[in-house]
């Protein structure tokens, strides 16, 4: 494995030569383009992800993977398949979300939050194939990553290898969001509730791994930030404007949308130590928890004539595996009593604490990986970029629950044939080198489990 990972750890069944190529001649490269941009090409912004689940659904019915449908809503189905479990091997669960960053489509509130160049751009929901790269947001996101995976299943059962352990295939939506907030609440508003945490606790599987099928430029990370959103609520008087007397200060003027530059500025200073003060290194990633204000309410635009007695500003905080929310908003109380304000109060409206694998418990699973991508590539795998494990992603779900998961896949943006190719190839073989294969599993290696002395 590549220097940073430093574990001693080996791949629970071997691969060989004759296995590598069997697979990789079933991998269809045309076939898994035209899937990637067929699946790509169904809009799927969050919460209206039903066509595309349908779609996976059925590509799997017909593949012969067996599928199933579990969801909170009738219209927010995850899917989940299944190959293999023939055997006396470990069970891996792929994950990849079908829903794809996009404007909401609903002209008032995109025109608040996007220029009309920005709503215009057609690689929202569309995806194409130019000069042998593959364009728009849901193949980056994460289709295309789904689309690898699925194809590896094929491609090992179309090579005739059974798989001992179980592998499962898992679709989800709402993986990106939204959350509910405020006047956008209910089981409408769920995003990450009912997606692989649903599927996990639903959906009928029980792995010893997991792998999120996400884009990181084929490196490997096992750990993932979260994020506490704040509500900080800034509070004034409301003035008649024809008895307004402005003061000299900005700072003590009655209505608290004046007041925000310099709690602004205050948040930014705090913003950028912040992120240096808790970014966490370990041999399995690099979390630099980032902070944005992302939206400022106040007021009512039709009702106007004594401005605001409230201004609201929303703020997300990374969370890395070793932080808290409290811990979070202690910091932020004590920033905003130093200021000049009238009064405020701030409230985490969304908590969603990063987690990380044991580096004892994950190693054979990296290891599996590792000796996937020596054999697409004849190269190390590396450990990812730490942006990719600096946000939110479906492995932290996994390690949420004591299920050492990683997250990995193929180039993250425009991808080109031979990388959608190539990750397909290093997800059938870390199957293989992690399920083993049915009729070869008794001359496997024992893995010792981390929580106890006897063998997984």
């Amino acid at each position: 494995m590549g220097d940073y990972f430093n574990l001693n750890a080996a791949a629970p069944f071997k691969i060989s030569d004759d296995e590598r190529q069997a697979i990789a001649a079933k991998i269809d490269v045309d076939e898994l383009c035209d899937l990637a941009l067929t699946l790509g090409n169904i809009p799927a912004p969050s919460r209206s992800e039903a066509a595309a689940s349908k779609f996976v659904f059925d590509w799997m019915e017909k593949e012969g993977f067996g599928p199933r449908s579990v969801g909170a809503t009738p219209s927010r189905q995850n899917v989940i398949g299944e190959y293999g479990g023939a055997g006396d091997g470990h069970n891996l669960l792929f994950t990849a979300h079908l829903d794809t960053e996009s404007p909401t489509y609903e002209p008032d509130l995109d025109a608040a939050k996007y220029r009309p160049e920005t709503l215009a751009n057609r690689e929202w929901l569309e995806c194409w194939l130019e000069d042998d790269v593959l364009y728009g947001y849901p193949i980056a996101n994460d289709r295309g990553p789904m689309s690898c995976f699925l194809i590896a299943a094929k491609a090992l059962k179309q090579a005739g290898i059974p798989l001992a352990g179980k592998l499962y295939l898992t679709a989800c939506p709402g993986e990106i969001g939204p959350e509910p907030i405020e006047d956008r609440r209910g089981v409408e508003y769920l995003g990450k509730d009912i997606g692989a945490h649903y599927l996990f606790h639903h959906g009928g599987v029980a792995p010893d791994f997991a792998i999120a099928a996400e884009g990181t430029d084929f490196g490997l990370t096992w750990q993932g930030c979260g994020y506490v959103v704040f509500r900080i609520r800034i509070f004034g008087q409301g003035i008649f404007t024809p008895i307004l007397d402005h003061p000299e200060k900005v700072s003590n003027h009655p209505n608290p949308i004046y007041r925000l530059g310099g709690v602004i500025e205050a948040l930014h200073e705090w913003s950028r130590a912040y992120e240096v003060r808790n970014r966490y290194e370990t041999p399995g990633g690099i979390s630099v928890p980032k902070v944005q204000i992302d939206s400022v309410r106040a007021g009512i635009p039709y009702s106007f004539g004594a401005g605001t007695e409230v201004c609201s500003i929303y703020m997300e905080a990374g969370l890395t595996a070793k932080q808290k929310a409290a811990d979070v908003q202690h910091e932020l109380t004590r920033l905003l009593r130093t200021l000049d304000l009238e009064g405020f109060d701030i409230e985490p409206l969304v908590v969603r604490h990063g987690f990380e694998a044991s580096p004892d418990a994950v190693a054979p699973l990296v290891a599996a990986v590792d000796a996937a991508t020596e054999l697409t590539f004849g190269t190390k795998l590396e450990r990812a970029n730490p942006v990719y494990s600096s946000m939110w992603r479906d492995q932290n779900v996994f390690n949420m629950h004591r299920i050492p998961a990683v997250t990995t896949g193929m180039r993250r943006w425009r991808p080109t044939k031979k990388d959608l190719g190539d990750s397909a190839l290093i997800y059938a073989l870390t199957a293989l080198a992690v399920c083993g294969r049915a009729e070869a599993t008794s001359g496997a290696r024992p893995i010792t489990s981390v929580y106890g002395d006897s063998p997984f």
